[in-house]
C-alpha cells in the first residue's frame, strides 16, 4: 500500500488511478453463469482461460464460483469454496505465469473471501456491497485487502423485480456512500475501497444507460469506479441479440455485415460508443468479455484522447474470443 489515495500496489503491481484504464478478466468457474457458464468449470479449462487472459494483457483476474445472473440459485458455502479455492491455488502454483497477476474473488461470503485470500487471492469483489454477510467488512479489514462494493437491490433471485426508483442515481449514490462509511467504520482504509454502480443488477435497460450517462456523478464518492457491462442484456437489447454468448463472437463478423445490425452495433457493439462514455466521461472500472479487442481499443483511445480529470480506471472483462472482428 501507499500513502497516495490515487495509487495502490497489489501483488507488486502498481495501479495509478487516472493514468490509464485497467482490465479485469472475469473467470466464472460455474455451470450456470449467464455468459460463460460451464465453459471454465474444470481446473484445466479455467487454467487455460486464465493463461489466455494474461497473454491478452489483463491486469486482474476475477474468479467467481456463485452465479449472480438473474434468478440464479444460491449454492452452499462448501460448494462455492470447492469451486473457487482450487482454481486460485492452481494459478498461484503457476508462478511463471501468474506470480504478479492480482486475483480478485467474486463472493458475498466472508468465509469464501478469507479462504480465497489465504489461497493467494488479493481482492474481494462483493456484488452485495457487503450487505449479505455481516462478517464481510470486518473480515476484509483483518485481511487488509481491497474490496469492491457494488450496488444491488434484493438478491439475484429477486433483483429484477426491484427496479422502481424515485431517483436512480441519487439512490445508488446514497447506497454506495453508506457502504463506504460502513467499510471505514469496520477499519478498512479508504484507499482499499472500489465502488461499482451495479449495471444489470436491479436495473432496467434504460436505467443501465442512464448510469453510463451519469457516471461523472460517482466521482464525488472519491473512490475508483468499476463498471461491468460485458455481454449484459442491455447490450443484447441494443444489438437485437438475446443470446449472451453471441453478443461477442466470431459469428458477429458475419452478423455485423447486416446493415440493420451495423447501425445498432455502431452505437455500442465493439464498445466504440461505450468507450467514449467510459474513458471520456470518467469511468473507472468496467466489464467486458474480450480482453484482446478491448485492450487494442483502449490503446487507441488513450493515444488519441485525454482522460477527463484522470478518472478512467479499471475495465472488467469476461471471455475473450480471439477471432472477434475489431470494428473501427
Amino acid at each position: 500500500m501507499t500513502d497516495n489515495p490515487a495509487k495502490i500496489i497489489i501483488r507488486n503491481k502498481t495501479f495509478e488511478w487516472g493514468k490509464r484504464t485497467y482490465l479485469m478478466g472475469v473467470l466464472n468457474v460455474t455451470p450456470d453463469s449467464f455468459s460463460d457458464g460451464g465453459d471454465f468449470n474444470t481446473i484445466e479449462s479455467a487454467l487455460a482461460q486464465a493463461e489466455n487472459m494474461v497473454k491478452s494483457g489483463v491486469d486482474i483476474i476475477d474468479i467467481g464460483g456463485q452465479s449472480t445472473r438473474p434468478g440464479a440459485a444460491e449454492i452452499s458455502l462448501e460448494e462455492e469454496i470447492d469451486r473457487v479455492i482450487p482454481v486460485v491455488q492452481m494459478l498461484r502454483q503457476k508462478a511463471d505465469i501468474f506470480s504478479s497477476v492480482p486475483i480478485s474473488v467474486d463472493t458475498t461470503r466472508a468465509q469464501v473471501a478469507k479462504a480465497a485470500i489465504e489461497a493467494g487471492a488479493d481482492i474481494v469483489n462483493d456484488i452485495s456491497g457487503a450487505t449479505f454477510d455481516s462478517e464481510m467488512l470486518s473480515t476484509v479489514a483483518q485481511l487488509q485487502v481491497p474490496i469492491i462494493l457494488m450496488h444491488i437491490r434484493g438478491t439475484p433471485q429477486t433483483m429484477q423485480k426491484l427496479t422502481d426508483y424515485q431517483d436512480l442515481i441519487g439512490e445508488i449514490l446514497d447506497f454506495l456512500e453508506s457502504r463506504i462509511v460502513a467499510a471505514l467504520d469496520a477499519g478498512i482504509d479508504k484507499s482499499q475501497i472500489i465502488i461499482d454502480p451495479g449495471i444489470g443488477f436491479a436495473k432496467t435497460y434504460n436505467q443501465n444507460l442512464e448510469i453510463l450517462r451519469q457516471l461523472p456523478k460517482f466521482r464525488g464518492l472519491d473512490c475508483p469506479i468499476l463498471v461491468g457491462v460485458s455481454r449484459k442484456s442491455f447490450i443484447g437489447h441494443i444489438l437485437n441479440q438475446p443470446e449472451a454468448k453471441q453478443r461477442i463472437d466470431r459469428k458477429f463478423g458475419r452478423y455485423f455485415a447486416n446493415s440493420r445490425c451495423q447501425r445498432n452495433a455502431r452505437c455500442l457493439f465493439g464498445c466504440r460508443r461505450y468507450l467514449q462514455k467510459s474513458i471520456l466521461r470518467s469511468l473507472s472500472i468496467d466489464n467486458f468479455h474480450f480482453p484482446r479487442l478491448m485492450i487494442s481499443r483502449l490503446n487507441i483511445w488513450h493515444g488519441t484522447h485525454q482522460l477527463v480529470d484522470g478518472f478512467c480506471h479499471v475495465l472488467r472483462v469476461h471471455k475473450q474470443n480471439f477471432g472477434v472482428v475489431a470494428f473501427a
